[in-house]
């Protein structure tokens, strides 16, 4: 399975995937919604027609799972980036199972680290659910799908748990191929249903 779904060119060499699509992702979100504040793309994705700039699927898709990430890029002192330190996957993930569910797509942070990071993933997904309902997205697609990333999350939380977790990652890594970093999971999740709703969107 690919936890990676990497949209913006070639993927680096290993060892620093990671970081270079936390680094790529962060910066094609800001850009993208630069421009939507500029009037450069209607807003959000999902409500273009097939006359507007970028409605195409490619764009509607990308630029889809950009507005969920932005959540994330908003966690307060950039904490977003510990996304992809081996180190903080055990409490990230903790801290993310933890977090009881919630429907917001306007969100409060609470200064926790690990609890915000959790709050502005869920935010997401919710996003997603809401650009489903706009797009006519087939909602059997989209029914249960905190309850299905939960259980992706408890699967990873177990890989980190295992002894040599950490030797894991980095051959994985080398090898380049794609460990359950929590970076992973959120980017590949996000854009499985950025993919529905602009596949819905284009057939319309």
């Amino acid at each position: 399975m690919s936890w990676r779904a990497w949209p913006f060119g070639k993927a680096p060499p290993a060892p620093d995937a990671p970081h270079a699509l936390l680094a790529d992702i962060e910066k094609q979100g800001k850009q993208y919604l630069d421009d939507v504040d500029n009037g450069k793309w209607v807003y959000p994705a999902c409500k273009r027609a097939s006359s507007d700039a970028g409605a195409d699927k490619e764009q509607i898709c990308n630029h889809t799972r950009l507005e969920a990430v932005r959540y994330l890029l908003t966690v307060p002192r950039g904490e977003f980036r510990l996304l992809a330190e081996p180190d903080s996957q055990p409490a990230i993930l903790d801290g993310y199972l933890r977090q009881l569910p919630h429907d917001e797509t306007v969100i409060e942070f609470t200064g926790n680290t690990m609890s915000d990071l959790a709050i502005a993933v869920i935010a997401g997904f919710n996003w997603l659910n809401h650009c489903a309902g706009l797009a006519g997205a087939d909602r059997r697609k989209f029914s249960g799908t905190l309850n299905h990333f939960r259980r992706v999350a408890m699967s990873a939380q177990k890989w980190w748990e295992m002894k040599g977790a950490k030797e894991r990652y980095a051959q994985l890594l080398q090898a380049q191929q794609e460990p359950p970093l929590f970076l992973y999971l959120v980017w590949a999740d996000y854009g499985r249903l950025a993919k529905e709703i602009a596949a819905a969107r284009r057939t319309r």
